[in-house]
């Protein structure tokens, strides 16, 4: 432990996850902390996060972004959900739409509850007809929350996230932090100093032999670590025997059409494809297992699957999917790509680096580095990655595919016990129990099940004391709600050209 006082950050490597957490930083910690970025324009960055959820509009608004600015700034388009295919079986299709609930509860019980025995007698629609979200996704239908319609009403209250560029929203920070301070520094680390006696690291010292001192120390130097690993060989946590895909491919291809309001994930022969659509061009890649297809065969299916023309080569990308086993370790906190890798099947990689952000601030040190700050942001880390991972676990597992080697490796393997215990109760009963502060809520949950095709064999009893014409009516009622404010919604496309077009790039 030491008792020095905090007042001099160091973040190495730039990229989305440093250049969040120095904006983040100038605008909440202020002008007595002394923010230095070092990065170098010869490193390359992955690049490939693109797609986000409904967090990264509470950070933008904590440093209190301009939305359309943002929007247009970074190319931008509008995210529903996430749309996936052939993932259950061969032909399947559903949407993880995001939002606060399916339908509208029905005294103590969620409304999926009533769907499940409407359905088993043959009286409900699809699950995805009684949410905004996974209804209106689909049909191109977009807009933001409207203030003129009553609290209760589905149009009130919509959420969701955004594609966008990740090197325009880098640029975008970058220009945001150094208007507030922060310090960009170029050159090549070429030695990481650590104190003998306590093993923190002091300063790191450039290829030109300059040395930057600091007390705090924020890893984002991508997959190698080189601080939180490299220098203080902290160790990593290996999840792929439950994420068997260990590499990507990522490829910019032509804009074709309007831009759809949802990520595509389609599932391939040993792994999957994801689509995202800007403004100016789509972004694709093809997430997959070195171990059930070569290299240059998955660049032949990624190539063959786009809509539109390829705008380059694919780009390759190798990782282990997992965490550290310490994201803060002495004084170095490791975020985004130093921290750990979740695949971004559900676009979980910026949220990462801003919880990471988040949980540091709230947990900063008054006074030095207390092991009791450092012990709970590690526990609170652990945590949200154990539960992305089984999240993520649950969309490989639950399948019916036996087409392919991988998807029966993936259909027939142990999962982590959390998870069995997750779906256990779900097939049973239809029942779900939020783990604390996990990021993924009950609405989450239910669609991804009902969707990979597991089905409650029963119902809540309490569905029983409502009669069933009530309940029918209810449910139709809800259907039919959600079904005209779909209807009201403009295009996707026509509320990107009133709000937020943005200039055509050179």
């Amino acid at each position: 432990m030491t008792q020095s006082a905090i007042r001099n950050i160091v973040i190495v490597g730039g990229g989305t996850a440093g250049w969040m957490a120095a904006a983040a930083f100038a605008k909440v910690l202020g002008p007595r902390y002394d923010i230095r970025l070092i990065e170098s324009e010869l490193i390359g960055t992955i690049g490939v996060g693109e797609a986000s959820v409904p967090h990264l509009k509470a950070f933008n608004n904590l440093l209190q972004i301009d939305e359309i600015d943002f929007v247009r700034k970074t190319q931008g388009t509008f995210k529903l959900g996430i749309q996936f295919h052939d993932w259950g079986r061969i032909g399947s299709t559903y949407v993880h739409g995001f939002g606060t609930a399916i339908g509208r509860d029905l005294g103590l019980l969620p409304f999926h509850q009533y769907w499940i025995k409407a359905r088993q007698a043959g009286r409900a629609a699809d699950i995805g007809a009684y949410s905004l979200n996974t209804l209106a996704a689909p049909r191109g239908k977009f807009m933001a929350s409207a203030s003129d319609v009553p609290p209760s009403s589905p149009l009130a209250n919509i959420a969701y996230a955004y594609h966008f560029d990740a090197g325009l929203y880098a640029r975008y920070l970058r220009a945001y932090s150094e208007a507030r301070g922060v310090r960009r520094m170029e050159g090549l680390i070429e030695e990481v100093v650590l104190s003998p006696e306590s093993g923190f690291v002091t300063a790191v010292r450039l290829k030109d032999g300059e040395e930057i001192a600091g007390d705090l120390f924020i890893d984002c130097s991508g997959f190698r670590g080189l601080l939180i690993e490299e220098a203080l060989h902290t160790g990593y946590d290996d999840f792929s025997h439950w994420l068997p895909c260990d590499r990507a491919l990522a490829v910019q291809s032509e804009k074709v059409g309007p831009p759809t309001p949802y990520t595509r994930s389609t599932a391939r022969e040993a792994g999957w494809q994801w689509r995202i659509p800007l403004q100016h061009r789509t972004g694709n890649g093809y997430v997959y297992s070195s171990h059930h297809i070569s290299d240059d065969e998955a660049a032949a299916v990624l190539l063959r699957n786009l809509d539109a023309p390829a705008l380059g080569d694919p780009r390759p990308l190798r990782f282990t999917v997992g965490r550290r086993r310490k994201c803060w370790n002495r004084n170095v906190v490791a975020l985004g790509l130093a921290s750990g890798f979740m695949e971004p099947l559900e676009s979980t990689s910026i949220h990462l680096v801003q919880s990471g952000i988040s949980k540091l601030l709230n947990l900063f040190p008054r006074q030095g580095i207390s092991e009791v700050l450092v012990d709970r942001y590690n526990a609170q880390l652990a945590f949200e990655f154990d539960r992305i991972r089984d999240f993520l676990v649950l969309h490989y597992h639950a399948t019916e595919r036996d087409d392919s080697a991988f998807w029966r490796q993936c259909r027939d393997m142990s999962v982590p016990p959390e998870l069995q215990a997750t779906i256990d109760l779900f097939r049973d009963s239809g029942r779900f129990f939020r783990n604390a502060d996990e990021m993924f809520a009950e609405i989450s949950w239910v669609q991804v099940m009902l969707g990979q095709g597991i089905m409650p064999k029963a119902y809540h009893p309490l569905v029983d004391q409502v009669a069933d014409a009530d309940m029918y009516r209810f449910i139709e009622g809800v259907g039919q709600t959600i079904a005209r404010c779909v209807d009201a919604m403009p295009e996707h496309q026509a509320f990107i050209d009133r709000f937020c077009t943005a200039e055509v790039p050179a």
